[in-house]
């Protein structure tokens, strides 16, 4: 299935307005389980972090601009640098941004395969990415040259055991852009590993627990938008419904320890200057 159409429907009907992006971002943040594994991991590092005040961040892979939002609003002082292939998604956040008097980020079209910054960063977001790029080890270096010694890495990706919603040899991926299914803990951790990065932790999500809710909150519903774009109308009365059970699961899914999951939530460190 192709997900960017129904992602570009979703984005043009909600961010007309600072209101309508405002509930756009809140129920992103609501239904998506990765969300919540990231905020937490942006948590860790904010109080790790509690005296340095002026923290770089670099959100590789922007697309909607909902976690440079969670950040910029979060830490006033923190600098968020978004950056996207698409010039579209740039625009949109950048007029929006604007709108809402968010002075501390900024987005611009980029390559993150060639992305060269003038400043280092502190902190840099790959956020369900490094799974639609065939070049991925030189994406990984690329982060390890735009970061100051100490800064972090944290990625979001699907994993080996059923990412992308396939479970065998021959099963179709739930996204058509993906170009691998997803990674091994094994793997995700040599290829930083070669791109230079240490202190390497790789957990993951979207457990029993956490697969039922995706199932519930973002497989089903995005195969209703794939069928007829008018659905769009039911899925509020459909949320009402399932959302409450997926909000449970989604919080045993953050606060246990996944032996297993369809996803990877994977943080690494640049040690040497």
């Amino acid at each position: 299935m192709e997900y960017d159409p129904i992602k570009n429907r979703l984005g043009k009907f909600f961010r007309k307005n600072i209101f309508s992006l405002r509930l756009f971002y809140f129920i992103l943040n609501l239904l998506f389980l990765r969300t919540w594994y990231i905020h937490k991991k942006i948590k860790a590092f904010a109080k790790e972090n509690r005296d340095n005040i002026n923290i770089n961040v670099l959100d590789a892979g922007s697309g909607f601009g909902q976690y440079a939002w969670y950040i910029s609003n979060r830490n006033k002082n923190w600098d968020v640098k978004g950056i996207d292939i698409k010039q579209t998604e740039v625009d949109y956040c950048n007029e929006l941004f604007g709108k809402a008097g968010v002075k501390n980020a900024k987005f611009e079209q980029q390559d993150i395969t060639t992305y060269i910054s003038d400043k280092k960063y502190d902190l840099i977001l790959s956020v369900d990415v490094l799974e639609h790029i065939f070049e991925d080890v030189k994406v990984l270096k690329n982060f390890y040259n735009n970061m100051k010694a100490g800064g972090v890495v944290i990625i979001s990706t699907p994993s080996d055991k059923g990412g992308s919603d396939t479970y065998q040899e021959g099963d179709e991926s739930f996204i058509s852009e993906h170009v691998r299914d997803g990674y091994s803990i094994e793997d995700i951790s040599i290829k930083l590993k070669v791109a230079g990065f240490e202190k390497i932790n790789a957990e993951y999500s979207y457990g029993k627990a956490g697969n039922i809710s995706w199932r519930l909150s973002v497989k089903y519903p995005a195969k209703m938008l794939n069928y007829s774009k008018n659905l769009v109308f039911f899925l509020p009365f459909y949320f009402i419904i399932i959302y409450p059970l997926c909000y449970i699961l989604n919080t045993i899914d953050v606060n246990t320890h996944n032996k297993s999951g369809t996803g990877l939530i994977v943080t690494a460190k640049k040690l040497k200057a």
